[in-house]
């Protein structure tokens, strides 16, 4: 997907960037080993991204505000399970236990506090990255020796994400479902993300995004159902002022933003309908012009609404191009419900039903 303006990171590490050969040592004490588990097999490679904001209250105190993070901890505690073997799995921490660590451990420290406050008086965007890693020295090839969680933390002042252009990639697999790798932000399931996006390229050159299919690819192409995009979920607008959400599965992960923009629209007179939506029955809302829009749903960019999606046959034929009908009643609604969803974070906003504000002062 697009990328972030005005981006500040708070923690330090060290950098190799491959194409200017750039090495720098950001901060000493943000090391991982060359022969790490993590390094070369994607062992205990978990991850979450978690938006926040934050502001000073009437008594000059830090306010650091979440919507459902709580989920956010959840999932990523159900990446650190899979990641450990049966017999680890009293390691896993508990949800408090994760709250503790990010928010009166890591966040109360004085470096952070004033990246918090520069964060506070600039009003931008905040986002925690928490990760885990195997800080064992070791080439064997077994759970990890020494898992162990850090997390960084950025603001950013906007994601560029519209307009974007996207195209469907049939014959790559983000993840298996019977595996259980799909739904859990692991760091093995975004490296096809990213190669289904060079796919996508080859069909136009501009596209910023690739839409998958379900892991069926013996199956007819037309009967294949839509999945998610590259690294985000996706909602469909209706011609008829519906929007269709595709139901949690295995090869989905569980969106917390997705959740709550459902709920948002819904507060807004918005019919939500969650069931699967086949290639076929996508192509053909496209041909008849009964698409107002695919949205791409993510932590980082909420919601963008696609300028331009590419339907192609398994051999990059393409079979239909989709623009949004920007003038349509609904198009309008989805911009204003992503601004409604980032106007709770500033208590703007009425919560609706199902949201959870979390704050804490520092």
């Amino acid at each position: 997907m697009a990328g972030f303006e005005g981006v500040k990171w708070a923690s330090k590490q060290m950098r190799y960037l491959l194409e200017n050969k750039e090495f720098e040592i950001l901060k000493e004490d943000a090391k991982v080993y060359a022969v790490s588990r993590s390094i070369h097999y994607g062992q205990f490679l978990a991850f979450e991204g978690i938006r926040f904001f934050c502001k000073k209250n009437k008594k000059d105190r830090i306010e650091v505000l979440f919507l459902n993070w709580k989920d956010n901890l959840k999932r990523f505690q159900k990446g650190i399970s899979f990641n450990l073997g049966k017999k680890q799995q009293k390691m896993v921490p508990g949800i408090e236990e994760l709250e503790n660590i990010f928010i009166h451990q890591y966040f109360k420290q004085p470096e952070m506090i004033k990246f918090l406050e520069e964060m506070a008086k600039k009003k931008a965007q905040g986002y925690l990255r928490p990760f885990t890693v195997d800080e064992e020295q070791s080439i064997g090839v077994t759970f990890p020796g020494m898992p162990s969680i850090r997390a960084v933390t950025c603001r950013y002042d906007r994601y560029l994400g519209e307009p974007f252009n996207g195209v469907v990639v049939p014959n790559l697999v983000r993840a298996v479902g019977i595996n259980k790798t799909g739904c859990l932000k692991l760091g093995i399931n975004y490296l096809i993300s990213v190669k289904a996006i060079d796919a996508a390229k080859e069909i136009d050159p501009e596209a910023a995004s690739a839409l998958f299919l379900d892991d069926k690819p013996d199956q007819k192409l037309e009967n294949r159902l839509i999945t998610e995009w590259d690294s985000s979920c996706c909602l469909f607008a209706l011609k008829d002022n519906t929007v269709v959400k595709i139901p949690e599965n295995e090869l989905i992960l569980p969106s917390i933003t997705i959740q709550g923009m459902v709920r948002i629209l819904k507060k807004m007179g918005v019919d939500i309908e969650e069931r699967q939506i086949s290639y076929q029955e996508l192509i053909n809302k496209v041909k008849s012009d009964e698409l107002v829009s695919i949205c791409s749903v993510g932590t980082a960019g909420i919601m963008n609404r696609c300028s331009q999606l590419t339907l192609v046959d398994s051999k990059g034929k393409i079979l239909g191009e989709h623009k949004p009908q920007v003038n349509h009643k609904l198009y309008q609604i989805l911009g204003e419900a992503r601004t409604y969803y980032w106007n709770i974070y500033k208590e703007q906003a009425e919560i609706p039903k199902g949201i959870r504000l979390n704050k804490y002062i520092l």
